[in-house]
């Protein structure tokens, strides 16, 4: 789910379509068996987090507040999605660790790493150009599972993100630092923006290509498709073996908006 939007900034930051993919992948953290083998047993006894036994679990995600309970909880029946069972319960099989490689039409090669456990949320983004080096980074802390408001959880974002920081790094230049404007609102300032672009009967032109389609939208899932296979056979798989995306193309500004 997370990698997924991941793979999404990735072709998009390129501008590219992935066309081969290999993957490892473990569950090294979560689950009943190695919750066991850290001798936290106590949190392995219920299938969700409600009621008095989770009470003492760091872990536990709470749906009792009004605007999470009303969003989830109450909305169960309706969804099937069940946002607060145990992540050390039996069953619980999603590789938290994993690292993909992905060719791109284009020739780029990007080499990815995931880490579902950590402390910290945020991302390290490194960009290797024939110019040089281009550095992003942004890590904070997790602030979804209160419930707060729009504008709570933006100011919160900024405050705990620690850091945002754009590196650019020039052959036989010295490294610089890019200042990055503040949007306002949350997901550093991206939900408002998408919100318009869904909902307004007028909305403004978007220049950046960021409006994609089933097209591109299909680039970034069936990376994570592909990786899911490698993780299974031990090969690399190529993306056209799972759906074709326009053989012919090699940019993603070039399939369906």
């Amino acid at each position: 789910h997370k990698a997924t939007h991941h793979f999404d900034l990735v072709n998009w930051w390129i501008d590219a379509i992935p066309e081969e993919v290999f993957a490892w992948g473990d569950l090294a953290f979560y689950g009943r068996e190695n919750a066991l083998a850290r001798g936290d047993e106590a949190f392995t006894r219920y299938e969700r987090y409600t009621g008095s036994d989770c009470g003492a679990d760091p872990f536990a995600l709470k749906l009792d507040d009004g605007t999470l309970k009303e969003l989830y909880r109450d909305a169960e029946a309706e969804t099937g999605y069940l946002r607060d069972r145990n992540v050390f319960r039996e069953g619980i099989t999603i590789e938290d660790t994993m690292a993909v490689l992905v060719k791109y039409r284009t020739g780029v090669v990007l080499t990815y790493s995931l880490n579902a456990f950590s402390p910290i949320e945020g991302l390290r983004v490194i960009f290797h150009g024939d110019r040089g080096r281009l550095e992003y980074a942004q890590f904070g802390g997790s602030h979804i599972n209160r419930g707060q408001g729009d504008a709570a959880l933006a100011a919160e974002q900024r405050a705990a993100e620690g850091f945002e920081t754009l590196r650019l790094m020039p052959h036989f230049e010295p490294a610089r630092d890019i200042e990055i404007p503040w949007q306002p609102g949350a997901h550093g300032g991206g939900d408002p923006l998408l919100v318009e672009q869904i909902f307004s009967p007028n909305p403004p032109e978007e220049s950046l290509g960021r409006n994609s389609g089933s097209e591109q939208g299909a680039a970034s899932i069936l990376v994570g498709i592909a990786a899911n296979e490698a993780m299974a056979t031990g090969k690399p798989v190529r993306v056209e073996e799972l759906v074709g995306l326009r053989p012919e193309a090699k940019r993603l500004s070039e399939l369906t908006r």
